[in-house]
């Protein structure tokens, strides 16, 4: 059963084993009330820890894996969170190690194993093209428990010590769109285009449903709020290339696109966009210092609370999910303060209102009623949740009237290509 942080520490700390620890974890709210259908525990794969599986939370030993290092985005997302989950749990520098420019190939492998060989209890890994090689680990190191962001086979595999996680980030994105809906409108209230001109530019790395769920997301998010809105989508072929990004934003601007975003991880479409004076949605952080006059806001995910939960079932002797989701609700799905230079009046408030809809389940994302595929509106849908060779649809997602999205899988299965999209380049 899935346990808050502040239960995990409250017992370690009851068993007198805190000493040197602060004790500042924060509290993650995944409880076992809150368990999506995807968040299948470990208990029903192997035995029940003992009691001698217990470890003070400042002596776990942990180890972090990053594609890229400080200067991409979406790696420096992780490496803030990791920092700060050990700092919350009193772990010390000396007991957790980051790995930086790992590539997605027998390099992750080797450093999963040399990180298991320097003592390190739990393991965590940051990109897609890890996890073949982070499965292969775990099955040589069984004591060693292995974490890995983005991945989509620990529900299959059956390994006890081999994990997924993600966060609901369509939410996150949904709300960015939100915001980008609002600028769309000043801009045609202001005269600065026509109704049928509020296209949006999207800057992607590859055509996986990671980046479809997130795209199409943002788009409903503006749609929601400006219906005449349209997206083009330009694909980059790689989660970092700072000049194939800042070209694909140019040739959007060119195209017309009156707003940019992007799931890409560097500064390469923010920077464009700055320089043309198009406004821009960021992803993974801020870039506000650097585009002070076209940065409107930005959505990540904060993997703090999943480091913190997943590292303190380790110091507790606990089982941590298979298969993680963090939400909204968890803190795990966060907006940056939006930039009132360059976004449109209203737009913070907008953003707190239509986010207290989504928790209360007021609004869904992928509501089935606000698009079309092929002119049609859908009822039913298999997707791929058991990734397999094929990748043939194997489960029902679509019920209530909406997509259910990260619920039986936390990786993100929607690939659907709605109406009102186009993609410009798909050979990647």
């Amino acid at each position: 059963m899935k346990k808050t942080l502040s239960i995990l520490l409250a017992l370690v700390l009851a068993m007198g084993l805190l000493a040197g620890c602060d004790g500042g974890g924060k509290k993650t709210e995944n409880n076992g009330d809150d368990i999506a259908p995807n968040s299948v525990t470990a208990e029903a794969q192997g035995e029940q820890p003992g009691d001698d599986d217990f470890l003070p939370a400042d002596q776990v030993k942990v180890g972090f894996i990053t594609l890229h290092d400080e200067n991409s985005t979406y790696d420096l997302n992780f490496i803030n969170a990791a920092k700060a989950a050990c700092e919350n749990l009193g772990i010390s520098e000396d007991n957790y190690l980051i790995r930086t420019n790992i590539p997605e190939g027998q390099e992750c492998y080797d450093t999963a194993c040399d990180l298991a060989d320097a003592g390190c209890n739990i393991i965590f890994a940051d990109s897609f093209g890890h996890e073949d090689f982070m499965i292969q680990a775990a099955k040589e190191f069984p004591d060693v428990q292995f974490c890995h962001a983005t991945g989509t086979k620990a529900h299959t595999e059956g390994l006890p010590n081999y994990h997924n996680a993600f966060a609901s980030i369509y939410e996150g994105r949904y709300l960015a769109g939100v915001a980008a809906g609002m600028k769309l409108n000043e801009m045609i209230e202001n005269g600065d285009i026509k109704e049928d001109e509020a296209k949006i530019g999207y800057v992607g790395a590859f055509t996986y449903a990671e980046v479809i769920s997130g795209y199409t997301s943002f788009f409903l998010g503006a749609r929601s709020i400006c219906p005449s809105a349209t997206m083009e989508v330009t694909f980059t072929g790689s989660w970092y290339d700072e000049t194939a990004e800042k070209e694909g934003a140019n040739t959007l601007i060119h195209d017309g696109c009156v707003l940019i975003s992007q799931h890409a991880d560097s500064m390469g479409a923010p920077t464009a966009c700055e320089t043309a004076g198009v406004p821009n949605v960021s992803y993974n952080g801020s870039t506000v210092s650097a585009c002070p006059n076209t940065f409107i806001v930005s959505s990540r995910i904060d993997w703090t609370p999943y480091y913190e939960y997943a590292i303190s079932a380790v110091a507790a002797g606990e089982e941590i999910d298979v298969d993680y989701t963090g939400t909204i609700s968890t803190e795990s799905v966060v907006l940056t303060e939006v930039n009132e230079q360059a976004a449109a009046p209203g737009t913070a408030e907008k953003i707190a209102e239509v986010r207290q809809q989504l928790i209360d389940e007021q609004v869904y994302v992928f509501d089935t009623s606000k698009f079309t595929v092929d002119g049609k509106t859908l009822d039913s849908y298999m997707a791929d949740v058991d990734t397999d060779a094929n990748f043939e649809g194997d489960t029902e997602v679509i019920s209530d009237g909406y997509f259910h999205e990260s619920e039986y899988r936390s990786a993100p299965y929607f690939d659907l290509r709605i109406d009102g999209i186009t993609l410009k380049d798909e050979k990647f």
